[in-house]
């Protein structure tokens, strides 16, 4: 049976839970293909005590993606049979209070887009109703927005619009795949965090940002803010966009 997909506003209300009590509890956590953004790992490296470095080894394996050309970062499924979620335990998520977006967002769907007339991103929101999943049996209702709030998804989507931009440049102006030094470029101002912040301290390849010097300052030791500058440079280094 195939899921259901439907469209829903912003206040539309739908009706969900998800708890142990729950008949399917942990079953979205299995058979899946979890792609990971770069805000998903700063959040889950931090919870877990580990570099990025580590986290990503450990954790992830790379792709290059068919249409964007860039490197796509996905977890590893505990075993390549039933492809379980590496943080899942009889008992729920291990990591829930820094679980990715996609995770957050469940069971909805987000779609963005650019508007032509305006220039703004347009938000499109689905609720996605899975054949196994019974947690729209006896759900509380709420709509859209007091899930978004509820689930803090707020800060996830600011990042992940910021890298849909930057995917925008770049199949604007660089389509195709990117050559390997663009790649690992990428993949260090993005995923690899703590590696770009060495870069930082080591090389200083930011020095001619055209960004607030107290931004590169605060990002020798906050991620947020290293994250800021990641993106910046990116866009400043591969498509000369200041």
């Amino acid at each position: 049976m195939e899921p259901d997909v439907s469209p829903i506003s912003l206040q539309e209300t739908f009706c969900f839970s998800c708890h142990p009590a729950v008949p399917c509890f942990n079953e979205c956590c299995r058979d899946l293909n979890q792609f990971l953004t770069p805000y998903d790992i700063l959040r889950l490296k931090n919870h877990l005590g580990l570099s990025s470095g580590q986290f990503l080894e450990q954790y992830t394996s790379q792709h290059v993606g068919p249409d964007s050309g860039l490197p796509i970062i996905t977890l590893k499924p505990l075993d390549r049979k039933d492809l379980i979620c590496p943080f899942v335990t009889p008992k729920g998520c291990s990591v829930y209070d820094n679980r990715p977006s996609s995770c957050r967002t469940y069971p909805l769907m987000r779609g963005v887009s650019r508007s032509r007339e305006s220039g703004l991103m347009v938000e499109q929101f689905m609720v996605l109703k899975e054949p196994h999943c019974s947690g729209f049996d006896k759900g509380k209702a709420r709509t859209v927005q007091q899930w978004i709030d509820e689930q803090a998804i707020a800060v996830y989507n600011e990042f992940n619009d910021r890298l849909l931009q930057i995917i925008s440049f770049k199949n604007t102006q660089k389509p195709g795949t990117l050559d390997i030094k663009s790649r690992h470029m990428f993949f260090a101002a993005l995923y690899d965090l703590d590696n770009f912040r060495s870069q930082i301290i080591k090389n200083a390849i930011v020095a001619d940002l055209p960004i607030d010097s107290s931004l590169v300052d605060k990002a020798l030791e906050d991620d947020l803010a290293l994250l800021e500058v990641g993106m910046s440079w990116i866009k400043h280094a591969l498509f000369g966009i200041r």
